[in-house]
C-alpha cells in the first residue's frame, strides 16, 4: 500500500485536524527524520496553507484541534501543539495547552520548530548569504571543514540534508557528513533550494 493509502485508512479519509474530506494531501511534519506513516498527516488545503503560512492562519478554524490534539498519533499531536502554541494569544488554546498530554520524545519533536517560543526568544539561523535556516532544510559547505576530534575534512561543495538547530546558538547547526553527526558553523554553509 501506499503511503497516501495508509494515511487515508488512518484517518478514515478525513483531515487528521480539522475532519474536512476535500482537497486532501500528504503533510510531512518537519523537521523531516524519515517522513512516512511516523511522520506525516493527512491534511486538508486549508490546514496546510495556515500552518505553512502563520499570516494567513484563521483562529476560528483551529478550534478543530478540541479534538486532534487527543489522537493517538504522534504527528498528529506534534501539529496540534505547535498550532495551540502558535494561538496561545487567543486564550482558548492555553487551555486546550493545559490538557494535553505528550510523551517527552513527542515534546521534543513538536519542540523542533520553534513554535512555542516567542518572536523575542526564538534564534534565528542565517547561511553565509543571510537566508534563514529551519530545522530539516539542506545545506551545503562552501569550505573544507575540519571536523574536531577526527581526522576527517568535511568537503566544499558536500550536502548536509535534514539538518537540527541548535536552540541556544544561532551559528551552530548539526547534520550527517557520511555517517558522523556533526556541529557545523552556519557561516559555512549555503541553504539549498528545494529542489537540488
Amino acid at each position: 500500500m501506499s503511503l497516501q493509502q495508509d494515511l487515508e485508512n488512518r484517518s478514515g479519509n478525513q483531515c487528521e485536524l480539522c475532519t474536512a474530506t476535500n482537497n486532501l494531501s500528504i503533510y510531512e511534519v518537519k523537521p523531516v527524520s524519515t517522513g512516512g506513516f511516523d511522520g506525516s498527516i493527512l491534511a486538508c488545503e486549508t490546514c496546510i496553507t495556515q500552518i505553512e503560512n502563520p499570516e494567513e492562519v484563521d483562529a476560528n478554524h483551529w478550534r478543530c484541534l478540541n479534538d486532534a490534539m487527543w489522537s493517538q498519533y504522534t504527528p498528529v499531536k506534534v501539529v496540534a501543539w505547535r498550532m495551540l502554541h502558535r494561538l496561545k494569544k487567543e486564550g482558548w488554546p492555553t487551555d486546550l495547552l493545559g490538557m494535553m498530554y505528550m510523551e517527552d520524545d513527542e515534546l521534543r519533536y513538536a519542540k523542533e520548530s520553534g513554535d512555542h517560543l516567542s518572536e523575542s526568544e526564538k534564534i534565528i539561523h542565517r547561511d553565509a548569504n543571510g537566508a534563514i535556516l529551519q530545522a530539516g532544510d539542506s545545506v551545503v559547505l562552501i569550505k573544507d571543514l575540519k571536523v574536531k576530534g577526527s581526522s576527517m575534512v568535511a568537503k566544499q561543495g558536500t550536502a548536509v540534508r535534514r539538518i537540527s538547530l541548535d536552540h541556544e546558538n544561532a551559528k551552530y547547526i548539526e547534520g550527517k557528513v557520511g555517517a558522523t553527526q556533526i556541529v557545523i558553523i552556519t557561516d559555512y554553509v549555503k541553504k539549498m533550494a528545494e529542489k537540488e
